[in-house]
């Protein structure tokens, strides 16, 4: 019959984080089904099997639930993996440890120490440093060598919606100045929750030297581009495992990695220097990319699917049981109508 996998989802994103994993759980003969708690299920493949309620899943009887979530449904079977929906942006992501989760999948050195530092003192959850799903594909394609900049430079602008993170409409000006000017091709993209006037307002920008994209997976432009400029999004992470530069405004943990501004004056200055790949810049990027992801091989999904198989023959416990979490776990029983066990 084949193992029987579940992926969880609260949020659209989930679905590109876990594509690769479904690709690698039928490759090795196995089944997979996705539950949703939230939006996401509507974007499902007609051959995807979907579950609409919590006995649909006992039935299922998974021996693992995968999840890029934060909260997980306790009274899943299964053991409970996490992978994360982004890299670290504004704050250390070990402080979302809920006391749910039997197994952290980490993507790089940086994350990997934070939660197993954690996992010693508390005991309840295992840490495997695998890699993150999402950008198996990306790798599987990515050029080993890093393609000199364009005779007309691409710039990728891309901001979150947060109000207290986002730049937008503070660069709006200068965008459109820049990009009036013809002097380079830009791509804008914008977080799908940014609010719709600010996105509006950059829409109309749109000209032979700008594009405003709406792809749903903002991996697709990277190729494209020769640099980014953005705020405070996990994406600029993403982007920086190019190997390309990134220009900020007031990123919430700027670093050597980057070229961070507070003055909407600097941001030209700032695109030249990106454009310019000085050394020490380079090196710094390098260096952050095999802190955050070390792995090019495009085989996470097999990774995290191995952790699962190993923590299963080694009993499928942890050395503590989890904290009872009665509130948390009363929330996520409301959440989905279930009061079962």
């Amino acid at each position: 019959m084949g193992k029987h996998y579940l992926f969880y989802g609260s949020e659209r994103y989930t679905l590109a984080i876990m594509r690769p994993i479904d690709e690698a759980i039928k490759a090795r003969g196995d089944k997979v089904a996705w539950f949703f708690g939230g939006p996401g299920a509507e974007d499902l493949l007609a051959t995807d099997k979907l579950l609409n309620s919590v006995e649909e899943v006992k039935q299922w009887n998974p021996i693992a639930v995968i999840t890029p979530n934060n909260l997980v449904p306790h009274f899943f079977p299964g053991v409970k993996v996490q992978t994360f929906h982004g890299f670290d942006a504004g704050k250390p992501r070990h402080i979302y440890i809920r006391g749910l989760f039997d197994m952290y999948c980490t993507t790089g050195p940086h994350d990997t120490r934070a939660f197993q530092a954690l996992a010693d003192k508390l005991q309840y959850f295992r840490v495997v440093e695998t890699g993150w799903p999402k950008l198996d594909g990306f790798f599987q394609n990515l050029s080993p060598e890093l393609p000199p900049v364009k005779e007309k430079p691409v710039v990728l602008y891309h901001s979150t919606f947060s109000p207290s993170w986002s730049a937008a409409e503070i660069l709006h000006p200068e965008v459109k100045r820049l990009s009036q000017s013809g002097r380079w091709q830009w791509i804008v993209t914008l977080h799908p929750k940014m609010h719709a006037e600010t996105a509006a307002k950059f829409k109309a920008l749109e000209s032979e030297h700008l594009t405003f994209a709406t792809n749903d997976n903002i991996l697709e432009l990277f190729p494209q581009a020769d640099m980014m400029c953005s705020d405070t999004s996990s994406a600029l992470s993403e982007f920086l495992l190019t190997g390309k530069p990134v220009v900020t405004f007031k990123n919430r943990r700027p670093g050597p990695q980057l070229i961070d501004i507070d003055d909407p004056a600097d941001f030209e200055p700032a695109i030249e220097r990106a454009l310019s790949r000085p050394k020490e810049l380079m090196d710094a990027i390098d260096h952050f990319g095999k802190e955050i992801h070390p792995y090019r091989d495009g085989r996470s999904a097999e990774r995290i699917l191995d952790a699962i198989d190993q923590f299963i023959a080694e009993g499928g416990k942890n050395a503590r049981p989890k904290p009872w979490n009665l509130l948390r776990k009363f929330k996520i029983r409301k959440n989905l109508g279930y009061w079962g066990k």
